[in-house]
């Protein structure tokens, strides 16, 4: 039996170990899985130790306020593997719990893989030394990720990303429309304000006013929204009545993909969403905004000048970012109704998304798993 020991900390790396997980199995069927992971890891078969939204945390000052509880998870899985001894233990992003996991694991003797490269290429490349004696193997998402790793001696390999082998390369706007009930015919903006409950509060109150700027601008056009959870569109449903009352928005969860789908432009907080917007060829428009202090410091370190993916894996800006002080509700408002207006803008910007969608089209999750299971064998 192969024991993997597992630690996925949000609802994107949770989907990323399962799939991973998966192909694992389609190799060597006989697998127990432990660690910590959500709804797509436990039905893998993981145990899963401890909730995993106790990880699904965002922003330096909002870890600082949970920092004694992430040290005393930390803490009991080093204590578990040690007692417990995996054959490889997986890291899923969370770089800042993970990789000082794994650097502990792997001094245990424990080969250790980290999967979703961090961001070395933004801000911290110093982090790469620290990666060198915590991993034995780095799995990027995106081709371009790997000539850091190549640089420092680190064996990596690039899966891709699965949404590009998901997704379609061309996505029908008028049979998101039919599934979701909606007008063929009516202009459409859809929301996707993050997916987490913090970035909800800070996120969704500017997009519901930029949606309030627009509906003056644009009279009948339509709104929808996409949530991962039945919490964060609780409580975007609550902000909207709060502020915006007279503003009808439909929201859907677990359909945000056809909510991306059925729209015109999507408004949307950095993060995967802009990727999958990306892959699904809607022009967008990035909003996206933290604590204060948090926003200060990032200001200092992040060393890229945009931090949406469309933008970083086209190496140049094509679509809008609106970040921290910048993220208003009439420059939100302001690029929707640009994209809105402009045909052959919207036209090039959907070229560019198909190109980089193709560029994605890695090897699937085959090549990953015969790489961690070599691992094991080498131990």
């Amino acid at each position: 039996m192969l024991k993997i020991g597992i630690v996925a900390g949000e609802p994107s790396g949770d989907h990323l170990g399962a799939d991973l997980v998966q192909s694992i199995k389609a190799l060597q069927p006989d697998v127990e899985l432990v660690g910590i992971g959500g709804a797509d890891l436990q039905a893998q078969g993981c145990r899963s130790l401890f909730p995993m939204d106790r990880l699904s945390v965002m922003g330096i000052v909002e870890v600082v306020k949970r920092l004694p509880e992430l040290l005393g998870i930390r803490r009991a899985l080093k204590q578990y593997f040690t007692e417990h001894r995996p054959d490889v233990f997986i890291g899923i992003d969370a770089p800042d719990f993970n990789l000082p996991l794994e650097r502990y694991l792997r001094n245990q003797g424990i080969k250790t893989v980290h999967y979703v490269s961090p961001s070395v290429w933004a801000w911290r490349r110093g982090r790469l030394r620290d990666i060198a004696r915590s991993v034995d193997l780095m799995l990027t998402l995106f081709p371009f990720e790997m000539q850091y790793y190549r640089e420092h001696n680190i064996p990596a390999l690039c899966s891709g990303h699965p949404l590009a082998r998901s997704i379609p390369l061309t996505s029908d706007a008028g049979e998101a429309r039919d599934a979701l009930g909606l007008d063929i015919d009516t202009a459409c903006i859809a929301i996707l304000p993050g997916s987490r409950l913090g970035e909800i509060n800070r996120i969704a109150p500017a997009f519901i006013e930029a949606c309030q700027i627009i509906q003056r601008h644009k009279p009948g056009i339509c709104f929808v929204a996409g949530f991962i959870s039945s919490q964060t569109r609780e409580l975007f449903e609550q902000i909207r009545n709060r502020m915006a009352p007279d503003l009808e928005v439909s929201t859907f969860q677990n359909r945000t993909r056809t909510v991306m789908a059925a729209a015109d432009v999507v408004l949307v907080a950095s993060g995967t969403a802009t990727l999958e917007a990306m892959l699904v060829k809607r022009p967008m428009v990035v909003g996206y905004r933290v604590h204060w202090l948090t926003g200060w410091i990032a200001r200092w370190l992040v060393k890229v000048p945009y931090v949406s993916l469309p933008n970083l894996l086209a190496g140049a800006q094509r679509v809008p970012e609106h970040l921290l002080g910048d993220c208003t509700a009439e420059r939100l408002a302001k690029s929707v109704l640009t994209w809105l207006a402009d045909d052959q803008a919207r036209d090039e910007l959907l070229d560019h998304f198909r190109e980089m969608h193709q560029q994605l089209l890695q090897p699937d999750n085959r090549q990953i798993a015969q790489g961690v299971i070599a691992l094991t064998r080498n131990s």
